[in-house]
């Protein structure tokens, strides 16, 4: 099933499918880690979904709504 980040309960794992933005978003995504095949896990949320916290290739990544909105992943079967 394929979501964007910031629809990713806590405790959620899936793999990057795909980045969905333009210029400095997308590049900014790609590099911090953010690449097709990555796999992520949605550590915590504020209270009102913004930021997110997820953990990305051994390390910890605060993304904004925006940021996390542009991120399609394929979530990992339980």
């Amino acid at each position: 099933m394929e979501k964007t980040l910031d629809q990713f309960s806590i405790g959620e794992t899936g793999r990057v499918k795909r980045v969905v933005a333009d210029g400095k978003i997308k590049r900014r995504l790609f590099d911090m880690g953010i690449t097709p095949g990555a796999e992520v896990y949605m550590r915590k949320k504020a209270p009102l979904g913004d930021p997110i916290e997820i953990t990305l290739r051994g390390y910890e990544l605060t993304l904004r709504k925006n940021e996390a909105v542009c991120v399609v992943t394929e979530v990992a079967d339980k």
